[in-house]
């Protein structure tokens, strides 16, 4: 696992250079000093991580993290920082965020949530998950493109973590026919990945197959 880390904190950069580089598996690739500098570092280096401060000079992590994405979306982004709240949470996850910690998790548990981020899992701080659920702060794009049945079915089946396989077996189609019907969700709903699609439908409570 190729690890970039992207933080204006000097300490910070070096605690988490100590620590993850004692973790098996692990390798830290770089360190960015602000956000314009992760960008560039992610693509010379092309981690397969990026460890994003939010709050840093010339380029904030929003940026950053929305450039790294449109360039490289292979590239996983991973949220660091000390802010919790919804005008932090939601434009990260918008921008492309797979997954948002803070800076005071314990780093044997950011160690689990790197690998988590490899399987395609969403790790989200409980206080980050709190703000999506809280409701969108502006009119949805589900309600002015509804999802049909069909689609909502394989939303909640993709926000279970479901994939295409699992969910073409539960709602009896083919795996073909699922792939369209996520495209058609991505479209709809103006998200980019899985991820996206998955942290919309509990933001806007499309969690179950019946939208409301």
């Amino acid at each position: 696992m190729r690890v970039l880390i992207a933080d204006d904190h000097h300490v910070v950069r070096r605690g988490l250079l100590f620590f993850l580089k004692t973790q098996e598996g692990i390798e830290v690739v770089g360190e960015a000093v602000n956000g314009k500098e992760a960008v560039e570092l992610a693509a010379t280096l092309r981690p397969d991580i990026v460890l994003m401060d939010l709050v840093m000079p010339e380029m904030d992590g929003i940026q950053a993290t929305k450039r790294i994405k449109e360039q490289f979306p292979e590239i996983i982004v991973l949220i660091l920082t000390s802010f919790s709240d919804r005008d932090h949470v939601i434009p990260a996850i918008e921008a492309g965020a797979a997954g948002y910690q803070l800076k005071d998790i314990e780093p044997d548990e950011l160690v689990e949530v790197l690998h988590d981020l490899l399987r395609g899992e969403q790790p989200l701080h409980p206080k980050a998950s709190s703000e999506l659920l809280k409701g969108p702060a502006e009119p949805a794009p589900h309600t002015v493109h509804p999802l049909t049945p069909r689609e909502q079915e394989v939303l909640a089946e993709l926000t279970k973590g479901q994939s295409n396989r699992e969910i073409a077996s539960a709602l009896f189609v083919t795996e073909k026919t699922v792939k369209t019907h996520i495209s058609n969700i991505f479209s709809k709903l103006g998200v980019q990945d899985r991820t996206q699609a998955a942290l919309y439908a509990v933001k806007h409570g499309l969690t179950e197959s019946d939208q409301r």
